[in-house]
């Protein structure tokens, strides 16, 4: 069975970034407004840190449900990670998510920093220094057989495209306009050479691109 490298879910801008400059420990997005930037998915029945009842249903609904849908292993940049650049001043950071990361799977974090892994709950974090190839080829083997999520930020995105190892791709194309900061794309037309593309407008006011191989 072929094990999918997938993005899922990656929001970007209308003007296509996906953060904004300035990323910091209080602001993971950099200038970005993470609220804005997500609140189509925060506002569904399934989004996972819901803690009151109700919430949408329909498409942003599905797409937030899909999310972890036969993910075997995450692939991230180091600043989805963290904020820190240079080499690690000590171990103490263990990632935005406090003890219970919501990937449940192990998560390759691409960095030149390397440090040992460890594990928060039932998700494992290696940090590793490769090419995308070598990496995806020990997430594939860390998935047994499940599929590969490929999380982000868009400067790792556009790394794996370029080398051209990406199967699907979700984009939430969100109304809001960052005008700088690390850019997706100047426009999802760039990936029509070798992607099929379908455009779903969403009553949320995000738009879903969705691009799977020709």
């Amino acid at each position: 069975m072929t094990q999918l490298l997938k993005v899922q879910n990656f929001v970007v801008s209308s003007d296509g970034f996906g953060a904004r400059e300035g990323q910091s420990l209080e602001r993971p997005f950099g200038h970005a407004d993470p609220g804005t930037m997500m609140a189509w998915a925060g506002a569904t029945a399934s989004w996972p840190n819901r803690t009151d009842p109700g919430g949408s249903r329909g498409l942003d609904d599905y797409f937030t449900r899909d999310f972890a849908h036969n993910i075997g292993a995450e692939i991230m940049g180091a600043h989805k990670f963290s904020p820190h650049r240079g080499p690690w001043e000590n171990h103490e950071w263990q990632g935005w998510w406090g003890d219970e990361p919501p990937f449940h799977t192990p998560v390759f974090v691409l960095t030149h920093h390397l440090r040992p892994s460890f594990t928060l709950s039932d998700t494992t974090f290696h940090f590793v220094d490769g090419k995308p190839a070598e990496v995806l080829e020990q997430a594939r083997e860390a998935a047994q057989g499940k599929d590969v999520r490929l999380g982000g930020g868009a400067t790792v995105i556009r790394e794996f495209l370029d080398a051209d190892l990406v199967d699907t791709l979700h984009v939430a194309v969100a109304p809001v306009e960052l005008g700088a900061g690390t850019r997706l794309w100047f426009s999802p037309d760039e990936l029509l050479d070798r992607f099929h593309c379908d455009v779903v407008p969403s009553p949320s006011g995000v738009t879903h691109h969705l691009f799977w191989r020709k």
